[in-house]
């Protein structure tokens, strides 16, 4: 007899990764069965995936979007009931009929929805970064007690899994295990002349050279606050200090990253840049299926390189392993400021050479202190925001005394 379709939400679904996860879903109707799909308030990709496969709840946080999308729903006929809000999206995250959530909403807009699946049991699909960056001792301890799994979805993160033992307990030392590397492209401005920098646009930063991703994830790679994001994240999903994470250029991004031995072996997991292998690894784990992924062609490959990162051009990296050192609430306040800051540089406020220096003027002004609940993550999230946009303001106004503070 066949086995029952694994049953799943898809927090974030216009999103990339939720995007991907569906044409791998597709791929595998008999394994799969679509329950409920999220979005902030794109209603027309969601009408499509209504259409497509008919999950039993849609929720849109945004109202006006659930009322948009509840119409068209209506008006083609689907099955599919829409709500809206921030609790329906809560609610999406732990219904009692779904075994895999792929927690995929970008920020901390989904640290919330995220903790509440891996509160519930749930096998948490982890794309969403930020819930283990600034909540990694609650997220971890709530999957402790829940009897939850976490299956990390960031390519780099899932090919270390991949390239730890069998039965990775987390334990590194007891594996034998001396560092792990993570890769990074570089993004696209890796040779670009520092003076060069100042004259960024969004629509340069968004272009990277090797990876289709959203605004504002494009421009973390660009600054690569992305990959310091991922320094915490190995640090909780993997228990190793920073000391034990190095961060290493590899702009083909064909090596996802590496995980050195004691006995001087290092393992490294290699693909095509495609985001469906390591979610079709997710979705099957510790199974393998197909993703869709073309196969990596060593024939046509070029010279693989490997460069050590330079903090003065990617100052956010220093920052990130600066706040993980520091602990507590700082690496909520590093999230929060780099929000704030990529926004404003994607909406023309901020220079993009002045993200980094935003960010650091926050992380000073506002300290770092113990952050153990929920509840005081939140509100350290919102200070530093409130923060940072007080440093933005000046600048906005045309001040000259804003020069000094970003």
């Amino acid at each position: 007899m066949a086995a029952e379709p694994r049953r799943l939400t898809i927090l974030g679904a216009t999103g990339s990764i939720g995007a991907s996860t569906l044409d791998v879903v597709a791929r595998h109707p008999n394994r799969f069965r679509v329950i409920a799909i999220t979005a902030h308030s794109r209603t027309e990709p969601m009408l499509e995936q209504c259409r497509r496969f008919s999950p039993q709840y849609a929720v849109m946080v945004d109202a006006g979007s659930a009322e948009r999308l509840e119409r068209d729903v209506r008006a083609a006929g689907l099955p599919t009931r829409v709500l809206a809000g921030a609790q329906a999206l809560q609610s999406a995250a732990t219904l009692p009929d779904v075994d895999i959530v792929m927690a995929a909403i970008v920020g901390a807009a989904g640290l919330e929805p995220t903790l509440a699946a891996a509160r519930a049991g749930k096998r948490v699909l982890l794309a969403n970064k930020e819930a283990l960056v600034m909540a990694g001792h609650l997220f971890l301890e709530a999957v402790r007690r829940s009897g939850a799994s976490l299956v990390p979805i960031d390519s780099e993160h899932n090919a270390i899994l991949q390239c730890l033992p069998a039965g990775f307990a987390g334990d590194l030392r007891g594996a034998g295990v001396r560092r792990i590397l993570l890769t990074a492209s570089g993004g696209p401005f890796r040779t670009t002349p520092l003076e060069q920098l100042s004259t960024v646009t969004p629509g340069q930063a968004c272009a990277h050279p090797n990876w289709v991703m959203g605004r504002k994830i494009s421009v973390d790679s660009a600054t690569m606050m992305n990959k310091g994001l991922e320094v915490i994240e190995a640090h909780w999903l993997f228990g190793v200090p920073a000391e034990g994470i190095e961060v290493v250029i590899h702009p083909q991004s064909v090596v996802h990253s590496m995980v050195e031995y004691v006995d001087g072996s290092v393992i490294a997991q290699l693909g095509n840049p495609d985001m469906r292998t390591p979610i079709a690894h997710a979705l099957a784990y510790p199974e393998r299926i197909v993703s869709g992924a073309p196969s990596l062609d060593f024939f046509g490959l070029g010279p693989l390189r490997f460069e050590r990162p330079e903090i003065s051009r990617f100052p956010c990296l220093g920052l990130a392993y600066a706040a993980l050192r520091a602990g507590g609430g700082a690496p909520v306040i590093l999230n929060a400021a780099n929000e704030v800051a990529v926004e404003s540089f994607l909406r023309g406020g901020l220079r993009f050479d002045r993200i980094a220096a935003l960010i650091e003027a926050v992380l000073e002004e506002a300290g770092s202190h113990a952050v153990d609940t929920l509840e005081e993550i939140l509100r350290a999230d919102g200070a530093a925001r409130e923060l940072a946009y007080t440093r933005l303001a000046p600048l906005a106004r045309g001040q000259k005394h804003a020069e000094k503070l970003v």
